[in-house]
């Protein structure tokens, strides 16, 4: 089966909220980009302490890898491990 990106779209990226927390991570990685902290193309992500893309004080914000940022431990039932 193929991801259908369209319907992702629509049914998800194009709603209001998501569209606001998709404005501040990229704030938030302009905000790094100014202070020096990630290059473009360095392989970095700029990562929320808290988890909410929307607090983009400098001290929520974290530069690591992207592997690392992208693969959280999980549960069975697919949740983040605390």
């Amino acid at each position: 089966m193929t991801r259908d990106y369209k319907k992702e779209y629509e049914n998800y990226h194009s709603k209001p909220a998501q569209k606001k927390r998709r404005a501040q991570r990229n704030a938030s990685r302009r905000k790094a980009v100014e202070e020096g902290l990630v290059r473009k193309g360095d392989g970095k992500d700029v990562h929320h302490r808290d988890g909410n893309p929307m607090n983009t004080s400098l001290g929520n914000l974290q530069v690591m890898s992207q592997s690392k940022n992208r693969s959280f431990a999980r549960t069975k039932t697919a949740r983040k491990k605390k």
